[in-house]
């Protein structure tokens, strides 16, 4: 194989063909966004191609993955040889991986720069090259004037069109990669992330003229198309050896079989390297819908959904709408022509005349109301692999089918397979045997084939949650909340779903991540089965402290706890909830008089303020009404007192949680078993909640100020990331106080190294903040209102139909284990995917973390999310 280029200079690459510029684009958008931003999206991309000139080229290459590079990216920032815990989760999700394909999808826009010698001119140079070649010839050097004119001109290219899309100017041993990536699909690859690292490759200007390093072995390659894979012990063999295994004097076989199989079946292309054999497929977009939706015309961003990777090469002419309007004129006179010749046949003229003269006239209307306009004339090629011709082969005839179902058809042609697979290098000149595949669109119409479209969702580093469900292949999600402050960015999450939808379970995962890889997490587990206390011990065994509210070891007395306006603050917010009195009152008065005495003294506490309340009843001084509500306030906060469920906040005798360090350990968990909470229903009528038990209003009271505690402890180190883990938040943000405290988390939380994980069955719920959520989620939701109210949740359209049908009955359906762990996530960079969470096969982390009880009526039970190793999703159709 001849490589098509002989100097990359940057991103300038000097092939046969001309001098062309290579840019890494990164896609945008993604399946699931409105309408709105859908449009102005097409609107950048449509931008974009109107900028263009000339002929220019887009790859769209699947990238190979090793397994290595996410244990890579999971590792990142942390010193995993002080970690074991995470060293260990990192393994476990490394074994999950083994073996599977994985890829991620890369974007390659290539524009030639010398397009001015127009098509005989390239066509001439690349003659010549080849010529050079044969004859041995020294090619034309390239000055140092030529490389500096061709880079003002791909900066001034850069500048048209950089605008409408986010681009870089792609590296030298990137450009190299993409041939490597050509030669090595179906084999075992160069990865592509050892060439963005990479300063190899690069010419440089010397003595006044380009010189570069050798590109030789790029082309020790054999080609070879309708190759068949040889028999065990083939290689090297003789041709008499060969004839004489498969029983039959060579004399008597057919020159043109191998095996018995006709070549009219071998459509694909071998291709040799000191790699292997591989084996290819280079299928051409033959015919394409005359009209499609703008929903359903996104074909190479559907590509995705398929199991098995496939990389697609776009070479675009563009041609203005003054020559576009010649050529249409003369389409016309043509169907004018026919028609005329039809019109004398008795049959009369077919049906497709009509149908053409009216796609005629639109795209003439069309290319009249702008001049900047272009008609493009694309070849679009896709390709697909595999490590035997027996997959490769099922493969591309699954392509084929699958494009059928929507209107596009999709050929293997005969002879050709070399001639796409050079199509596909960088700096290659376009075969002229392609011609026949040209298809024309307007720009608009081309933009929505989906060739920018972003499919891809999570972090770059963190912890894997899981894998991707709208990639075919296995693509793992990462998440890293520890990491968004650095990024300037919330570390806050939001998840929503109905019961048993997996929100617990998410957000275990992401606390442990957080704490196996140096950070800390504070949790208040309100549930009677003190669910997170299990987890947290098995999870991070020593590394946890568990505090029982109800068995009041420890005093959480906010004067005592905070001191100071702090205290005192949190205090009366306490004693105002407690009581459901207004702090604007003449008993909200008389807390505040009191509890700003108390915390003056030498010993503030909240007891002090109970003595205080006492003494103003008493006193004979003051108006009366202030005396009658003193007395009436300190009647009712002696019942709370006296009872044991308050005695965390009333018992002076306890030692007080303290506040400094980390609270004693790397994971404190909170439990309030035995603290009841209203029900939600109560929280919507004042006096409905002042008939609940005094337990369940002492409940929520407490419950405020172990949240207020978690606040300031997590916030007390800004240099070590914090997360407070509130599940259920409903009995938080329920109450104007609690509603403050979790506003007061979202919104000063990025600065102090922090964030709160909140979950919830209703977006209500999360608070009148939860907009300020950088990490949002949507579980299984069963019912249509809370659904639409989930996905403008996550900013999606609420009104589709089809996204609405996904929440409530394709996320997780009840009873279909292979679907567990199904959501939809959006990441801070507003990027949303369907996800299935995994738990990573790590026995302490697997013990505790599920809540479904099994047969026996014991929490814990398997989860088919988790453990086994992961699967890919099933291909998806073209629509």
């Amino acid at each position: 194989m001849r490589v098509p280029f002989r100097h990359i200079a940057g991103n300038l690459v000097w092939s046969s063909s001309g001098v062309w510029a290579v840019w890494r684009v990164d896609a945008t958008g993604g399946r699931y966004v409105p309408a709105r931003v859908r449009d102005e999206l097409l609107d950048r991309v449509t931008g974009l191609v109107r900028s263009l000139s000339g002929a220019p080229r887009l790859y769209g290459l699947a990238a190979r993955v090793d397994p290595g590079e996410i244990a890579e990216q999971m590792v990142d920032g942390v010193d995993w040889e002080s970690r074991p815990a995470w060293a260990e989760t990192t393994a476990a999700c490394l074994h999950m991986l083994a073996g599977q394909e994985m890829h991620r999808r890369t974007l390659w826009l290539a524009v030639p720069l010398d397009a001015d010698q127009g098509g005989l001119g390239v066509a001439v140079g690349a003659a010549r090259a080849e010529l050079d070649d044969l004859l041995g010839l020294d090619p034309k050097p390239v000055s140092a004037s030529a490389v500096a004119d061709m880079a003002e001109r791909a900066r001034r290219v850069e500048a048209e069109i950089g605008g409408g899309m986010a681009m870089r100017a792609a590296r030298p041993a990137e450009i190299v990669w993409m041939v490597q990536h050509a030669i090595h699909r179906g084999l075992e690859e160069p990865l592509l992330s050892d060439a963005e690292d990479s300063s190899l490759f690069e010419s440089r200007v010397a003595g006044g003229t380009l010189r570069s390093p050798s590109y030789a072995e790029l082309g020790q390659v054999r080609l070879l198309e309708g190759g068949q894979s040889p028999a065990p012990g083939e290689l090297g063999d003789t041709d008499a050896a060969r004839a004489k295994r498969q029983g039959r004097p060579k004399a008597l076989r057919s020159w043109w079989r191998g095996s018995g199989t006709s070549p009219l079946g071998r459509r694909w292309l071998q291709v040799e390297c000191e790699a292997g054999i591989g084996y290819q497929a280079h299928l051409p977009l033959a015919e394409m819908p005359a009209a499609r939706t703008v929903e359903s015309s996104d074909l190479l961003a559907q590509l995705e959904a398929l199991d098995f990777p496939v990389d697609f090469t776009v070479d675009l002419h563009l041609v203005p709408a003054s020559r576009a309007k010649e050529q249409v004129q003369r389409k016309k006179k043509d169907l004018l022509d026919q028609a005329d010749q039809y019109g004398a046949q008795p049959t009369g003229m077919p049906h497709s005349l009509p149908e053409a003269a009216g796609a005629l006239a639109e795209e003439d209307e069309r290319l009249s109301q702008t001049s900047v306009e272009v008609e493009v004339q694309s070849v679009t090629v896709l390709s697909v692999w595999g490590p035997t011709a027996e997959v490769c082969d099922a493969r591309a005839r699954a392509l084929s089918s699958l494009l059928s179902g929507g209107d596009y058809r999709a050929v293997r042609p005969h002879g050709m397979q070399e001639h796409l697979f050079v199509l596909g290098l960088p700096g290659a000149a376009r075969p002229p045997t392609v011609r026949e595949f040209v298809q024309h669109q307007l720009s608009e119409d081309w933009a929505a084939s989906g060739a920018f479209t972003n499919t891809r969702v999570g972090d770059p580093s963190g912890m894997m949650v899981g894998t991707d469900l709208d990639c075919g292949t296995v693509r793992p999600v990462l998440l890293n909340i520890a990491d968004a402050p650095q990024r300037n960015a919330s570390a806050s999450v939001g998840i929503v779903g109905d019961l048993g939808a997996g929100k617990s379970v998410l957000a275990k995962l992401l606390t442990a991540a957080v704490v196996d890889r140096g950070g800390r997490a504070i949790v208040i587990d309100r549930t009677p089965i003190r669910e997170w206390a299990a987890f947290a011990t098995s999870a991070a065994g020593d590394r946890c402290q568990v505090i029982d509210a109800a068995q009041a070891a420890l005093s959480i007395d906010p004067l005592r706890v905070f001191r100071g306006p702090v205290g005192a603050h949190y205090a009366l917010s306490y004693l105002t909830l407690q009581l459901g009195v207004g702090p604007m009152s003449a008993s909200g008065a008389v807390l505040h008089h009191a509890v700003e005495e108390a915390a003056a003294g030498a010993t503030p506490s909240m007891a002090k303020v109970l003595d205080i309340l006492r003494e103003l009843a008493k006193a004979g001084s003051g108006p009366a009404t202030r005396r009658d509500a003193a007395a009436t306030v300190a009647d009712l906060l002696e019942i709370v007192a006296s009872n044991p469920l308050a005695a965390m906040v009333f018992d002076s005798g306890l030692p007080p949680v303290t506040l400094e360090g980390d609270l004693g350990a790397d994971m404190v968990v909170v439990t309030t078993a035995g603290l009841t909470l209203p029900p939600r229903e109560a929280f919507a009528n004042i006096e409905v909640l002042r008939q609940q038990p005094l337990e369940a209003l002492i409940g929520r009271a407490v419950l405020y100020l172990i949240a207020a505690i978690a606040r300031q402890a997590a916030f007390s180190d800004p240099s070590r990331f914090c997360t407070v883990a509130m599940d259920e938040v409903y009995w938080l943000t329920s109450s104007a106080e609690g509603s403050a405290l979790v506003h007061e988390i979202l919104h000063d939380g990025r600065k102090h190294g922090a964030g709160c994980l909140l979950s919830a069955h209703d977006t209500s719920e999360l608070g009148k903040d939860a907009g300020l959520l950088a990490y949002k989620v949507l579980a299984r939701t069963s019912d249509t209102a809370r659904a639409r109210k989930g996905l403008e949740f996550l900013g999606l359209d609420s009104s589709s139909e089809d996204l609405v049908r996904l929440v409530t009955t394709e996320l997780s359906p009840v009873g279909q284990k292979a679907h567990v762990g199904e959501m939809l996530l959006r990441d801070p960079r507003m990027q949303v995917g369907r996800i299935r969470v995994h738990v990573p096969p790590v026995p302490r982390i697997q013990r505790a973390i599920f809540t479904t009880p099994d047969a026996t009526g014991r929490r814990g039970a398997k989860n088919a999310a988790g453990g086994g190793p992961v699967k890919a999703s099933a291909a998806g159709a073209v629509q």
